[in-house]
């Protein structure tokens, strides 16, 4: 082998010990991968940023910003809550529910939308039903993705189809997906209904198995009469007359979310409102008494206020972190999250841990569930903001356009068909759908430009020019002669399934977008050394990519539900390997029936 290809191994040795040890964020790698390939003059200027201009990451920016349209407009919402509904008293019927619609959402949204949208209905119907969430969200993150198998929208499907169109091959289309993919989604599914279902975990503490509906039961799961305190402002405190937010905050790592006034109780007082003496500040936190009197105040108990935390104006709900969301490793101080939102957070769950105290300093988690109160108005406000996930309010889902809705559906549903049908190319259609979505006003550019994982997109085109490399350097090809001198004499359809297997473990360490961009050429040069179907091995890889039933962290989607579940790496392991085992099975069964490699 020549130096140029025992090089670009090292570089993959590299990348994948960086991903492994996250000693850098994946898509910081990715665009230090894509800087060095150029600097070294491994891959031309063009070639360099040429992920940056594929039709692949046009076409996955395209899907997230239809599916912030389909959500802003009401249509997924009304969906997954119709579907839901259906399911009555019945776990059985409602875990059905959930595989039809986590599966149908995820045929053209991202499974992380689709887990997304789901997941406020089905944590309100878990606790109104006291069924625990344990036993639905696994279900609800496996059913997307199922689904995401069956469909040509994902990222690893796009990149696949990229390395085929640079070989000049015809793409795979919605159509190749679905006979196989099928027989999987059912085979899936009865999985989960059987077995699945009784080896799925039954969490019942007081983080995931609450059952809270109002805002009375929200604030007793979170103890918040055991962790608010009183403090009563003596007359020449030094603090009267500041601001409820930055002085107290500061001087005493106190959290106000409520004055008593001259028999009035304030709850959730804005940022710029002033203490005066004599008032009673309700606050989460507790100075010690020596403090108090450095700042002239004192512990008391004030009968006024009955304990309630929430009223008809004032709001309390949970707001989970996504897993996509730009706040996480930043502090509540740091975003300016009181400023910014008009909402005061008084609590996050973390695992199994509470914190109730000096919680501005938290460096925020993907999957921490924070207590918010605020006035209703700002509590619909954080709807919108694609950083977090509403689980549930007092004042319902944001209102969505019935009319803009059915236009919003028409659109997706025209782009899904010219595409399928390959009237006009995958890119194009979905791109224009995108743009009718702004130009017809059913939602802005500046939430077309929130909705978009810029990070995903980026480590996208980081890791483009990598299987460039592997393709110019002649180690895809390398790679591919050694799978079919290894596995060639069992015939294409043990190749095919060697590829499949490959994929579906380094799925687990690199992720979809990598084990996609470094596994499609290869499977693709391993069909030409043989004289079989190209498209064939690339669907192997395809499938392989989706294989993320054990590992929580192999998918973000996984990661979402962890938290508001409950749920351990060994409860996705426990009802995980058979899902992993029955999709094995149908794919190596499955792949040389429906793709004719005999």
């Amino acid at each position: 082998m020549s130096i140029q290809i025992w090089f670009a191994f090292a570089i993959v040795l590299v990348v994948t010990t960086l991903l492994v040890t996250e000693k850098l964020r994946p898509d910081v790698t990715a665009v230090g991968l894509m800087a060095f390939l150029g600097l070294a003059g491994l891959v031309s200027p063009q070639e360099t940023f040429a992920g940056f201009s594929q039709s692949s990451l046009i076409t996955i920016l395209s899907v997230y910003i239809l599916t912030a349209g389909l959500e802003r407009t009401g249509v997924t919402s009304i969906i997954a809550q119709q579907f839901l509904r259906l399911a009555g008293n019945s776990e059985t019927r409602l875990l059905l529910l959930i595989l039809i619609t986590g599966a149908g959402l995820s045929l053209f949204m991202n499974n992380v939308a689709a887990v997304a949208v789901i997941l406020p209905a089905l944590i309100s119907i878990s606790r109104q039903s006291n069924t625990p969430a344990s036993k639905l969200l696994i279900p609800l993150a496996y059913a997307t993705t199922l689904g995401g198998m069956t469909t040509l929208f994902t990222s690893s499907s796009i990149l696949v189809n990229d390395a085929l169109h640079s070989r000049n091959i015809l793409e795979h289309s919605m159509l190749d997906f679905l006979p196989l993919s099928g027989v999987i989604v059912l085979a899936g599914g009865l999985y989960l209904l059987t077995l699945g279902r009784k080896l799925l975990p039954e969490h019942r503490s007081e983080n995931e198995g609450r059952k809270t509906v109002t805002a009375a039961q929200l604030a007793e799961a979170y103890h918040l009469q055991e962790g608010i305190s009183q403090f009563y402002i003596k007359p020449g405190s030094a603090l009267a007359g500041e601001p409820v937010y930055n002085q107290y905050t500061h001087h005493l790592g106190i959290n106000v979310i409520g004055i008593s006034r001259g028999g009035e109780v304030i709850l959730s007082p804005s940022t710029k409102m002033r203490t005066f003496e004599g008032d009673v500040l309700l606050a989460g936190g507790n100075p010690p008494d020596e403090e108090l009197a450095n700042h002239g105040l004192v512990r008391t108990h004030d009968p006024t206020w009955k304990g309630e935390l929430n009223s008809e104006d004032i709001g309390l709900v949970e707001v989970l972190l996504s897993p996509r969301s730009a706040y996480a490793n930043q502090t509540l101080k740091e975003l300016h999250f009181r400023e910014r939102f008009g909402v005061n957070v008084i609590a996050v769950w973390r695992g199994n841990t509470l914190f109730r105290s000096q919680l501005g300093d938290l460096p925020l988690r993907w999957g921490d569930a924070l207590l918010v109160q605020g006035p209703q108005e700002k509590i619909r406000f954080l709807h919108r903001d694609a950083n977090l996930l509403v689980l549930e309010t007092d004042s319902g889902p944001m209102p969505g356009n019935r009319r803009k809705g059915l236009l919003a559906v028409v659109i997706t549903i025209t782009a899904l068909a010219v595409a399928t049908l390959r009237i006009v190319p995958l890119a194009n259609a979905m791109f224009g759908a995108a743009a009718l979505m702004v130009l017809l006003n059913l939602l802005t550019m500046d939430e077309a430009y929130q909705a978009v994982s810029w990070r995903s997109l980026f480590l996208m085109a980081g890791f483009i020019p990598l299987g460039t490399l592997l393709e110019k350097s002649g180690a895809a090809n390398v790679v591919g002669a050694g799978i079919v001198g290894l596995l060639g004499d069992w015939g294409p359809a043990v190749v095919a399934g060697g590829l499949f297997l490959v994929s579906a473990i380094v799925v687990q360490v690199l992720g979809n977008v990598g084990t996609a961009v470094i596994f499609a050429p290869i499977a693709i040069n391993a069909a030409l050394n043989m004289g079989s179907d190209p498209r064939a091995f690339a669907m192997a890889v395809t499938l392989g990519t989706s294989m993320v039933f054990l590992i929580p962290t192999s998918h973000p989607a996984n990661v979402m539900i962890m938290g508001p579940g409950g749920y351990s790496v060994k409860d996705f392991i426990k009802v995980g390997w058979g899902m992993t085992l029955v999709v094995t099975l149908v794919v190596l069964i499955g792949l040389p029936v429906f793709w004719h490699l005999f």
